[in-house]
């Protein structure tokens, strides 16, 4: 099989460079300064148990790659809010029979290809790396490098997903086949919703009590949309393969979101997944005045290209919190 990774940040970089590590064809998408590393100098990954430089091989578009629907599988690590253009350059180049499995967070991605695509696969994924440099990618969790448990979009099963778990264990990740992935999707948003938090007010901030108020709303909505979902101590239990550390003495500074920050992309995920809850709060008539709160917040610093950390806690419970008097 050959991995071609749609996008080459933090999860698709480290994925990629681990599936080639182990052997198998690689071929990277990348954009920009990192697209240009890459090609001048491969790509090269950082983790406690030390750094490698690798010849991924790496395009800028997919219409430079001779697409093989028999024998390539599609690994799709953009960002949520960029899936649909990516998709959409995708299909013109490979067609809609080629397999797509989406490793982002939330549960939109999966829908957005399947509306493209005849066989999609979703992921729960469980990583602490990042993507700040040009050129590197960083895992922080050694030996294991990170949970991609995997099954066929919206349920069921494909041979292809299970060909790209068995690769991926070879590849030093926990991955399990989950034909039930939307309730394991589900499980894993709720803990993403503190990302824009994060971002906001740094990883070092005391944010719990608002964590559990977005937590709250999100459980509410859940229960209206009649929605499964792992519990915490699934959650908990499934991350306990992983043991973080530090590269170079340092440990990661922020999650996907902050990162999105740091680099001043102008664009943040947390439309899919704060705004994930504020949707089914809409459908469902479940008040979500924190959700949508943060999701504005977040949506204006990042459009704002605000560095990350730029607000207290305070700050923050102050903008929010007299929206949470509204009902809508």
């Amino acid at each position: 099989m050959r991995y071609i990774v749609y996008g080459a940040g933090s999860i698709g970089g480290v994925i990629a460079a681990r599936l080639f590590e182990q052997g198998s064809d690689v071929v990277l998408i990348a954009r920009g300064d990192h697209l240009a590393a890459i090609q001048h100098s491969g790509l090269t990954i950082e983790s406690p148990l030390g750094s490698v430089t690798l010849p991924v091989r790496a395009a800028e578009h997919p219409s430079e790659i001779a697409f093989q629907p028999s024998t390539d599988i599609v690994l799709l690590a953009t960002k949520t809010q960029d899936s649909a253009q990516a998709l959409d350059e995708l299909r013109r180049a490979a067609g809609p029979e080629i397999p797509v499995l989406c490793l982002q967070n939330g549960v939109e991605s999966a829908r957005i290809a399947l509306r493209r695509f005849e066989r999609v696969a979703g992921a729960m994924t469980l990583f602490s790396s990042s993507h700040l440099k040009a050129g590197v990618v960083q895992s922080f969790y050694a030996p294991v490098s990170g949970v991609v448990d995997v099954g066929r979009f919206p349920g069921g099963e494909d041979p292809f997903v299970g060909r790209a778990a068995l690769d991926l264990r070879r590849a030093g990740f926990d991955s399990e086949l989950r034909p039930d992935i939307l309730r394991w999707q589900y499980g894993k948003l709720l803990e993403n919703l503190k990302n824009a938090l994060q971002a906001l007010c740094g990883p070092e901030a005391d944010y719990k009590d608002l964590f559990v108020e977005l937590r709250m709303e999100a459980e509410a909505c859940y229960r209206a949309a009649g929605i499964a979902y792992a519990s915490e101590s699934e959650m908990r239990n499934r991350a306990s393969v992983l043991n973080p550390g530090r590269i170079n003495g340092v440990g990661r500074l922020g999650d996907s979101s902050w990162q999105s920050l740091a680099r001043a992309t102008g664009s943040i995920e947390t439309d899919f997944l704060n705004g994930e809850i504020v949707l089914l709060g809409r459908l469902h008539g479940v008040p979500t005045p924190v959700n949508a709160g943060l999701q504005n917040l977040a949506n204006r610093f990042a459009r704002e290209r605000r560095p990350p950390g730029s607000l207290s806690v305070d700050d923050v419970r102050q903008l929010l919190r007299p929206s949470s008097s509204n009902s809508g």
